[in-house]
């Protein structure tokens, strides 16, 4: 029985030329993504074997999409593609609990041996990464916890983004009134109160890339 996968990738060229070099090797392409959200719906209709998530993708990025996928469809393993690979991206892919980090660079060569490890419950990252940064990772006995809520980072990611209070609010079927005050609680947590730092946060902590 082959592979099954989902691809998720805000450009539609990237996702053809993904599927076709995982066809090629038998892994079965069960749908495609744009977006974060999406990638979580078909994660929840398939509960494909891995989901291959890219780290920058609009509405929700890869990182909390991988958090999302582990609850619709447990048995899933993300593998997150990305061009980043500084020590803070990932350690919070690990926190997130990604199996595999793929650089996109590498993504010919890498990420198909990385869907085969992460199958037989290994943890894949391309060469390249530091085996340091992984190592004193696992090694820690409890992660520094995240103080915002999965619908706070989402708001945050969204507000980075540039979108209003009220663009917001419709993106994620809640009320203005809701919206903002997902922004002022996690304005709070942060302490934080410029839009220009929330953006280096969210940098810091893979929300959003430079």
């Amino acid at each position: 029985m082959p592979t099954r996968v989902i691809l998720a990738d805000d450009h539609v060229l990237v996702r053809q030329g993904l599927k076709s070099l995982l066809e090629r090797e038998g892994i079965q392409v069960l749908g495609e993504a744009s977006d974060g959200q999406e990638a979580i719906n078909l994660a929840a209709k398939h509960t494909p074997d891995v989901a291959i998530l890219d780290i920058g993708m609009p509405i929700l990025n890869g990182l909390d999409a991988a958090r999302e996928v582990r609850k619709a469809s447990p048995k899933t393993k993300s593998i997150l593609l990305t061009r980043h690979d500084e020590d803070q991206y990932v350690t919070e892919a690990l926190r997130a609990g990604v199996k595999g980090y793929v650089l996109k660079h590498q993504v010919a060569h890498d990420l198909v041996h990385a869907i085969h490890q992460v199958c037989r419950g290994g943890v894949y990252l391309s060469p390249s990464i530091s085996r340091a940064v992984a190592d004193a990772y696992l090694s820690k006995t409890e992660a520094s916890p995240d103080p915002l809520s999965a619908r706070e980072r989402q708001v945050i990611q969204l507000i980075v983004e540039g979108k209003s209070t009220r663009e917001i609010a419709m993106l994620l079927g809640i009320c203005v009134k809701t919206a903002e005050s997902h922004r002022a609680r996690l304005m709070h947590k942060l302490d934080i109160h410029e839009t220009a730092s929330l953006v280096r946060y969210a940098i810091r902590r893979g929300l959003a890339e430079a």
